[in-house]
């Protein structure tokens, strides 16, 4: 039985699809098959932390949403190309990707026509048996829309991603609260972007404590990731690194999560 996960921010700019990439290839490297669609329609880009070329993108969400494909034709196979550029990423499994178009002409049609948010949940549900995943990563569109709801739904866990900001604080206890009123089963907070002068556990402590919700992990911000630019899966050019081993707890929690 696939596991969908829903990783989501009230407001953007937390690092949501450098987080979803990083949990997914940590995943699918203990063996597991992983899916990762790109919701994020007004503003894709997880496919450039894969090194997925645009030119060689012949289909995408935005073509399975207005009915020129099925979903699975939109899925590209993304395990070789980390594999090329990391010898030694050790990933066992495989993923998936499903990208969102970065042409102009479509985002601008996402945005003035919309489209049916119901075929989103219909496809992943065909997706996860179709490439029989053992998990789906949705990585949404930041803030409370129709879309995020209807992915929310059916999510057996939803990570929230929120940085040590006030107005993240506050977006995040809407977020959490409408997750609540949906049953969703699992709510995990990741708190991105944390000074390494703060005392982590002290602030864990104090996000546990505002939202009475499991604090999955703490990620601080470091100069490695502004260097590598999003060019690469940070977890694999960085395997020893503080960043990592937090997120390598985020991903087994997820995976221990029953």
């Amino acid at each position: 039985m696939s596991k969908v996960v829903s990783v989501h921010s009230f407001r953007g700019g937390t690092g949501k699809s450098n987080v979803t990439a990083n949990i997914a290839t940590l995943i699918a490297r203990s063996g597991k098959r992983v899916g990762i669609v790109d919701t994020d329609i007004q503003s894709p880009g997880i496919h450039v932390l894969f090194g997925l070329d645009e030119e060689k993108i012949k289909y995408t969400l935005n073509d399975y949403l207005w009915g020129r494909c099925p979903i699975e034709n939109a899925a590209y196979d993304v395990t070789q190309l980390i594999k090329m550029r990391q010898k030694n990423a050790g990933i066992k499994g495989n993923i998936f990707l499903i990208p969102s178009s970065i042409k102009t002409g479509e985002i601008s049609r996402i945005l003035r026509e919309g489209y049916d948010a119901r075929l989103l949940n219909d496809g992943f549900q065909h997706l996860t048996r179709r490439l029989k995943l053992d998990y789906l990563f949705i990585d949404t569109h930041p803030g409370i829309n129709e879309e995020t709801l209807l992915s929310i739904i059916i999510s057996n866990i939803l990570v929230v991603i929120l940085r040590p900001d006030q107005q993240d604080y506050q977006g995040t206890a809407v977020a959490v609260d409408v997750a609540r009123k949906l049953n969703v089963p699992n709510i995990m907070l990741v708190v991105n972007k944390a000074l390494p002068a703060f005392n982590f556990q002290s602030l864990r402590q104090q996000v546990f404590s505002t939202y009475g919700t499991t604090v999955a992990g703490i990620l601080p911000v470091c100069e490695e990731m502004f260097y590598l630019g999003s060019k690469d899966i940070f977890s694999l050019c960085y395997p020893e690194h503080l960043w990592t081993q937090e997120v390598n707890a985020i991903a087994k929690q997820i995976m221990n999560n029953r």
